[in-house]
């Protein structure tokens, strides 16, 4: 089901179709369609691979096109900003997709987010994933074995492990910590495989780990101390931006540069937009987990005349994007001419009458 929709950032809307009219007939127009999936209702061995794909439609007004676009996930990532380019006018349509891998029972939506040359978001694509109970990883004649060891390092304890397996195929197992099951996966082994987990703390923290296949054995204990002291946290940050499309047409106008700001740690990250060479002043985002994180932030430039326009964000301490620039061309409104008022006729007094002596009135 096609779901268009008005040129501006919103949340993914529901499966109901929309219309889009373009607000300007120079600027191009864009429909997203709501995402189709392979399984919608998977039921099955697991891990299994689902592949969403869309429609994206693009009237083009200028011979080439840039249209940018990202996936949205109902768990709330974001794949990374996709690109891919329309030569001539016209109405164009583009299919794209992407392949998730699923190793456990889910639950949640896809949607695309198209970014520029206008912004338009679909519908949401419901599925589901079940992976059953009764899925057997290891039967015999199978013969299996586990291993671990722990690196210390920076506040953190990675969990290193080796399934071997005779033969070849998907395994399942849990990493338990302290008696407890903090993760669980499954790979494809042949025949060996590394596998590992990072326990990430704010705190001083000691214990045990092993490495368990479900089906099969566990490895032995392996102790570790994670010491946090005089360690302070740098975390990785990455950043891009994107710059909305060329505008043509009456002015004053609004033009919005989308920014995302990815972190690999909890907390906030400091950042200030720079606008055509001048840094403005330092704003922050939130990172409330940790793992890989995006948030994105937008910056508007509103403008009366014709000019061009250059954004770039800095993060504090950390990397800057690429500068994303965009052209307005303002169109001249010829006012419509006042009509001279045709002079008034001037009337000329008429002489008095002249009164004749020896007249009786």
């Amino acid at each position: 089901m096609a779901t268009g929709l008005l040129a501006t950032p919103a949340a993914a809307a529901s499966e109901s179709t929309q219309t889009v009219t373009s607000a300007s007939t120079t600027r191009p127009a864009v429909w997203a369609n709501t995402p189709s999936a392979s399984a919608t209702k998977y039921k099955g061995a697991c891990p299994v691979e689902v592949t969403f794909s869309t429609g994206v439609k693009v009237k083009t007004v200028a011979s080439k096109t840039k249209v940018t676009y990202r996936w949205l996930r109902g768990d709330g990532s974001k794949s990374s900003v996709k690109s891919f380019t329309l030569k001539g006018k016209g109405t164009k349509s583009v299919t794209v997709k992407e392949t998730g891998t699923f190793k456990r029972d889910t639950k949640g939506w896809q949607a695309i987010q198209v970014l520029s040359p206008r912004a338009a978001t679909s519908g949401k694509k419901y599925f589901s994933v079940s992976c059953g109970n009764d899925w057997t990883v290891l039967n015999p004649p199978h013969r299996s074995s586990a291993q671990v060891w722990v690196d210390e390092d920076n506040c953190r304890a990675t969990l290193n492990g080796r399934i071997s397996i005779s033969g070849s195929r998907w395994v399942r197992y849990q990493w338990v910590v302290n008696g407890r099951v903090v993760d669980s996966d499954a790979v494809y082994v042949k025949g060996s495989r590394r596998v590992a987990h990072v326990i990430r703390t704010h705190d001083d923290f000691r214990g045990w780990a092993v490495l368990k296949i479900v089906g099969g054995p566990s490895s032995n204990r392996d102790y570790f101390k994670i010491d946090c002291r005089d360690w302070n946290p740098s975390p990785r940050v990455s950043v891009s931006i994107s710059a909305p499309g060329a505008y043509d047409g009456s002015c004053p106008v609004d033009r919005t540069f989308v920014g995302t700001i990815s972190a690999s740690h909890r907390g906030d990250v400091k950042y200030r937009w720079i606008r055509n060479g001048v840094a403005g002043g330092w704003e922050s985002v939130y990172f409330s987990g940790y793992g890989s994180q995006s948030r994105t932030v937008s910056d508007s430039w509103s403008t009366s005349v014709s000019g061009e326009a250059k954004r770039s964000i800095e993060v504090y301490n950390g990397p800057t994007s690429a500068t994303a620039e965009t052209k307005v061309i303002c169109k001249s409104v010829t006012p419509t001419p006042t009509p001279t008022p045709k002079p008034l006729p001037v009337q000329t007094p008429e002489p008095a009458a002249s009164l004749t002596p020896g007249n009786n009135w």
